[in-house]
This record gives C-alpha cells, structure tokens and sequence, in this order.
C-alpha cells in the first residue's frame, strides 16, 4: 500500500517491550492512530501473533528477522473498532486462527474454552474465557517454563485495561448490564486470581472508545490493577453493574459492522481496487450528487482553502477512527490530499476501520481545484484570547465539542456544549445568522465540526485555535455552561 507513517509510528512507539528472553521472543506493536496493541510471541522456531492489525506486513517481517514461523494467531474477541487481519495472516502463514467459541466465527479457527493450551518451545499459552466486554471474549495467559512456572503475563484484550475495563455495550444479544456483571465475575474470578507480579498486555491504551480512562502506559501488572484500577476498588457486583453502565461514550454505528467483518474474515488488502482519478469538473459532479469529500490535509490548510461540501479530518490524529464515525464504512469517500503518499496512508487507515471502498481521489489536489476555476471556501480561525473578548461582547457563541467527561472536567463558562461523537445523527441546531466559535481539546475535533456544519450550510462558522488547553494555559475564565440545543 505504499508509504504510511501511521505504521512507522509503531516501530517508533515500540519501547515497552522487544527483549529475547532465554529462547523466548516478545514483542508490542502499537498503532497509535487507533490506540490499538498487538503482539508477537515466540520461542523454539515458532511464533503466534496476538490482536493483529489489518496489514499483516510488519508481523512476516519480524517473524523473518527472527527465524521464527508463525504459526498461531490469537484473537481475543471479535473487534469493533478496527478490522483484523486475522484471516490474511492464516492465509500468508497457515497459521491457526484461534478465537473464543461463542464468537461463531465463520473462518476456518480453533473454537476456545477455558484451560485450552498451546505449547512454543519452552511457552505455554493458556486460554481463559472471560466474557464481559464481549460474550466470546478471552484472555490468554503466558507461562515460560525456562523461567518460572508462574504466569509470566496476561494478553487481557479489551477485558482489563491500564486504568480501567472494556465497555459492555457492544454486544447483539447481550444488554450492557448483563454483560457488565459477566465482566465483574471474569475479573474477579479469573484475571484477579492471577499472581501480583503477573505483566498485563491490553489490546488497547488511551484514546480508544472501547474504554473512557485508560491510562497512557502500554503494560502494567495484575497487582498495580488491582492497587490503581478505578474498577477493580469496586466492592460489589451490582455497584460495579451500575458505574460501569454509566454515562458509556457514545458508540460510533459502524463498530457492530466491525465486529461482523471479523467474523467472516476480512479480504485480503492486495484485493482493493486501485484509485481513480478524479477532474474537477469531475468530483463537482459527484458533489452534486451528494458524494462525501474527505478532505485529509493538515487542520490548518483546510482553514486556509478547501473544496465547499468537503469534510476535513487530518491524517494527524485518530483519523481513522473519526473518518469511520462521522461517515460510516459504506461512506465511500473521494479523498483530497496534498501527494500521492497522504493519498495511499489514508486508504490504508480507511481500510482498517472498514472503509473498503474509496471513489477516487481529486488528481492534482486543491491547487488543481482553484486553477479550474472552482471557488474555495474558507474556515476563519480565532485565538482563546480573541474569543474570550468577543463573547464578553456578544459578538460570538461558543460550541464545545468534546467528550462528556472533558465538559465536566472544565470548560468555558459561556460555551454550549455538543459532543462531536453526535453530529453524525443529529447537527446541533444553531443561529444561522450569528458567528459560532467551536472548540475541543486542541482544535483537532473542532476542524472536522466546522466542516460539516459548513457542509450543513453554516457560513459563520470559526475554529478555535488551541482549543480549550490554549484557554485553559491562557488562564481564561471557567465554569458553568448549558447543554446545546438538538
């Protein structure tokens, strides 16, 4: 798929752990544009590959340089917020493909209960079904007998995180409360019986939806969870029920048609049909018709000039995430970028949350746009210090788009407050004929809002730039603030 910096950042983000053991191997893979962590693990000649990302290169790779087959391939739960590569992996290696029974997995796999093991060389790995966060998920237990016969760690999926446990919304047939009382009794009943010392290695760190307060570390220990783990100081089941259920982030629509691709098994990425490009008179056509333009370049030449109708949301943060939320996997978006190689990385990120199927891209970007002759629109951006006279004025509104927790955590005193996560199903409804300044965290998320209420037909629309931590730095007033009318 070409050049992604998205990948590279997992090479670069690898300080946790690459260390040979003995004759064991063991490696994390973090992608940080989905706050998602796979692994490899191998002793002997062999090698298994746990939670893998949708391009299977950087695994084969590896498992190269190292001498190692791989030959085992564990899933800990059918994913929703990315596509695994699971079945392409099998498909390169022959690998077993080994996932929790109550998955109903429609590849070929070795359905998992609990105690079922699998020997590499001197590891064992265990197979705990622990559901709760999903009803087939598993975790899976790592002993290296050249070492102790103790658990060495635990690869706890989206069970257990750093700080916190998987959200238990995500299930077809189970209603969050009961899954939320599966997941108190894997916690307690199996994970927590687990000696202190044992390492813990999630599917996931912080930023990700599938749980609220992750903490940034990528590894921690079953005694430092049971110490520090907000989750884990809860005493009962049903006091865990309740706070676990509790004020949940909203559920972006495409997880559940995630969670039904990996399934079945993704296509292989050498299956994609290439890119077309795409004239402007071409792509305005398209507009027309009500296509979607996603608009990949950085916030601030988005503001500068961009297509009318487009949507920007920049390669540099969680970009696929937020393309998958806001347009949906069956979306299929003509992309804008400034080269060929934003081009490639965003059909790649786009791919692993699902997005498949891609129209085009505009041949020769924005400059090429303009020198047809078609108008650009701009998006006006203000500094905290600006908005904060303005709204002494009553020259602006404020919109805070950020998360619930962020909003009760601070924010500005005169700001309404819409959670971007909800503008796919409704836009907030808002004076068309006075100014609104919208603001996150940072003015990542605040770029992607004022896009599509200009693609709504908002024209006094404005970027906050830095965000509310450029307020909150600035010292600017905080407090109490009201709820933006749907």
């Amino acid at each position: 798929m070409g050049w992604d910096p998205c990948k590279l950042q997992t090479y670069a983000d690898k300080s946790v752990r690459a260390t040979q053991v003995e004759t064991m191997f063991f490696e994390q893979f973090y992608l940080t544009c989905l706050a998602h962590a796979s692994y490899m693990i191998g002793s002997g000649d062999e090698a298994a590959v746990v939670d893998p990302q949708r391009d299977v290169d950087l695994y084969l790779k590896d498992a190269e340089e190292q001498h190692l087959k791989i030959r085992h391939i564990f899933e800990t739960h059918l994913h929703a917020d990315f596509v695994s590569g699971h079945k392409e992996l099998a498909a390169r290696t022959g690998a077993r493909i080994y996932i929790g029974a109550r998955a109903g997995a429609a590849f070929p796999h070795v359905p998992l209960t609990d105690e079922l093991e699998v020997e590499m060389g001197s590891i064992r790995v265990r197979a705990l079904e622990t559901p709760g966060h999903t009803p087939e998920s598993m975790c899976f237990v790592v002993i290296d007998e050249n070492k102790s016969s103790q658990p060495w760690a635990v690869f706890t999926g989206d069970t257990l995180f750093i700080g916190d446990v998987g959200r238990p919304d995500l299930s077809r047939t189970h209603t969050p409360p009961q899954l939320a009382a599966l997941l108190y009794d894997s916690l307690h009943q199996k994970l927590l019986t687990l000696p202190d010392a044992t390492l813990v290695y999630p599917a996931h760190g912080a930023g990700s939806l599938c749980g609220r307060s992750m903490r940034a570390e990528r590894s921690s220990t079953i005694g430092t969870e049971r110490r520090t783990n907000y989750a884990l100081q809860i005493a009962s089941r049903e006091e865990f029920v309740r706070q676990v259920t509790a004020n949940l982030p909203a559920r972006p629509d495409y997880f559940l048609e995630d969670a039904e691709i990996n399934r079945s098994g993704a296509t292989a990425l050498t299956e994609l049909s290439p890119l077309a490009p795409l004239t402007p008179a071409e792509l305005q056509v398209l507009l027309d018709e009500g296509a979607n333009v996603l608009d990949v370049r950085p916030s601030e030449q988005f503001a500068a000039g961009h297509v009318p109708g487009s949507i920007g949301i920049a390669l540099s943060g969680q970009f696929a995430s937020w393309a998958g939320g806001i347009l949906g996997i069956h979306s299929k978006p003509i992309l804008v970028a400034d080269s060929d190689e934003q081009i490639e990385e965003a059909r790649m990120r786009l791919a692993r949350v699902g997005i498949e199927e891609v129209r085009g891209f505009l041949a020769g970007g924005v400059a090429a746009w303009q020198k047809a002759g078609m108008a650009v629109l701009e998006t006006p951006q203000i500094t905290v210090q600006e908005l904060h006279e303005r709204l002494r004025t009553g020259s602006v509104a404020a919109l805070d788009v950020r998360r619930e927790g962020e909003w009760r955590a601070g924010h500005i005193e005169q700001a309404d407050w819409r959670a971007l996560d909800s503008f796919p199903h409704e836009l907030p409804a808002l004076d068309r004929n006075q100014p609104i300044a919208v603001h996150c965290k940072s003015g990542y998320r605040s770029m992607i809002a004022c896009s599509l209420l200009e693609r709504a037909g908002h024209r006094n629309v404005i970027n906050v730039a830095g965000g509310f931590d450029a307020w909150h730095a600035a010292g600017l007033p905080e407090g109490e603030g009201q709820l933006a009318k749907a």
